[in-house]
């Protein structure tokens, strides 16, 4: 009976593609599937992201699920578990970037220290015009600690009359409270230097990473004077802050509407000289131990894959923010390589049942096409700082995307996929751009809680995540042991609708 569906799955997903193909018009199979090919026929393929120096969770999940899958008589046929790991290790050392989740190299060109500087010089007169908004606003990154000492407004008259009524704040991203403000008005206009009026602020030390917005206000329409500086260099103070505008591609709400310019500037000075010496003279030595490093990391992985033959190298620098390319690249090598209904996507960190996985499966019929089963995050905030930082989304929210400790896709979503992979734009995390991907196609979603969102543990759970390999271990042990991963005694109930049910 197995011979007969093995012979027949080629046929009827052949048939199924070509109507598939035909009602969407793209014909890019020749392109992904070499021509003559025998692959094995698997019910699922897994993929598990995980990171090049995670080998000791891989090393977790080959000890306890994946090596589970490969003993079983039956389920060692059904399914194919592959680890996706980045071809390319990031050649920069960590210290040396911009921060941890990127592999952009923080170019400290000559950083100026031991005076105050300030991020615009004075301007011309005659370059300032009047602002047709209420308000102007400038972002920048702090990529070595600095302080800010003062604020700054644009003249909008004679020297000696200000005339004006303007408050300047500068927030950090996300917090509706300004860390410093300064208010100018006719009778208290601050200080003029060099075209320019200061007020001075508490100073604060804004670490490295602190990403912030100096905002100018004022509700007299002639109040703000702006400088278009589209063509005016900013003073970054040697690249210890990144600078950017509206025009830079920022989204509007981060900047406000209307003339891309400057209402003002501030001044600030370099903070932790001793440790920006450091850094900068110990970089050369630091680059040459990070490339024997990089080079026995591409040896380890090797022989780790020669040993167990369960590794997928796909073709990008290795960090957190190339995990979604990851997972189209994967998708791609999945269409070329490997014959399956499903695909199952999951992280090294993640504990997953393929027992109630396979089940549910069977029970449901969950073999049809167009279907995505997960638990689904709906109307998610999107993050404008930090690890999850969005800044080309423009949506406040996020279309429905499913939690990243396990979902399961049908084949002809993952070829939609895999063909448009060169096309479909990467965006902060792998899992809220499988939202955005799949928006544009609309599966029937199929909600299941026991897809965990978060590290818990439930006896009928299909997959939990964030789990140390000691974790991972356990979990497995309590499941063969007593079939109850979490160890209690009583039954846990049901978390939701959907398949779960």
């Amino acid at each position: 009976m197995r011979s007969l569906v093995v012979f027949l799955l080629p046929c009827v997903v052949a048939v199924l593609l070509h109507l598939w193909i035909v009602a969407d018009n793209r014909h890019f199979l020749p392109d992904l599937s070499p021509a003559g090919s025998q692959k094995p026929v698997h019910d699922v393929l897994v993929g598990v992201l995980s990171a090049r120096h995670h080998h000791d969770l891989r090393d977790a999940i080959r000890e306890t699920w994946l090596g589970y899958l490969r003993d079983h008589p039956d389920f060692h046929n059904r399914v194919l578990v592959k680890f996706i790991i980045g071809q390319h290790g990031c050649a920069i050392p960590e210290v040396d970037r911009e921060d941890q989740y990127s592999c952009k190299l923080l170019n400290l060109t000559e950083p100026v220290v031991g005076k105050e500087l300030v991020i615009v010089s004075a301007p011309n007169a005659s370059s300032l015009v009047s602002s047709d908004d209420s308000s102007v606003s400038l972002d920048f990154k702090v990529l070595h600690p600095v302080v800010i000492t003062k604020l700054g407004v644009f003249p909008n008259g004679p020297q000696e009359d200000f005339g004006g009524n303007v408050t300047v704040r500068l927030f950090q991203v996300g917090q509706e409270e300004a860390v410093v403000s300064a208010c100018f008005t006719a009778l208290s206009p601050g200080t003029y230097e060099e075209g320019m009026w200061y007020k001075a602020v508490e100073q604060f030390i804004l670490p490295k990473g602190f990403e912030g917005i100096l905002l100018w206000e004022s509700q007299d329409l002639t109040g703000l004077m702006t400088l278009n500086v589209s063509k005016i260099p900013l003073n970054d103070g040697g690249g210890v802050l990144k600078l950017g505008t509206m025009e830079e591609g920022t989204l509007p709400h981060r900047n406000a509407l209307g003339f891309p310019g400057l209402a003002g500037g501030f001044t600030f000075s370099v903070y932790d000289v001793e440790g920006l010496e450091e850094l900068l003279h110990g970089r050369a030595g630091r680059q040459q131990a990070h490339k024997a490093k990089l080079k026995e990391e591409d040896r380890a992985l090797q022989e780790e894959n020669h040993r167990n033959g369960d590794m997928v190298f796909v073709d990008v620098v290795d960090t957190y923010r190339t995990v979604p390319s990851k997972l189209l690249q994967f998708y791609k090598w999945a269409v070329r390589n490997a014959d399956f209904n499903l695909l199952l996507k999951t992280d090294d960190d993640c504990y997953i049942d393929m027992d109630a996985v396979l089940m549910k499966i069977d029970r449901k019929g969950l073999t049809r096409t167009n279907i995505w089963w997960g638990n689904f995050r709906q109307s998610w905030a999107v993050d404008r700082t930090g690890k999850w930082q969005e800044l080309e989304y423009a949506s406040p929210v996020y279309p429905a995307f499913a939690c990243g400790s396990g979902y399961v896709v049908s084949w002809d979503l993952v070829v939609w996929l895999a063909s448009n992979a060169e096309k479909l734009k990467a965006y902060q995390g792998e899992d809220v751009s499988m939202g955005i991907w799949m928006a544009a196609v609309g599966p029937n979603k199929y909600q299941d809680a026991g897809w965990l969102c978060a590290k818990e543990c439930y006896m009928d759970m299909l997959s939990s995540p964030q789990h140390t390999m000691d974790e991972l271990r356990s979990l497995w042990g309590r499941k063969r042991a007593c079939g109850d991963p979490c160890h209690r005694e009583e039954i846990s109930h049901r978390r939701g609708g959907g398949v779960g049910d």
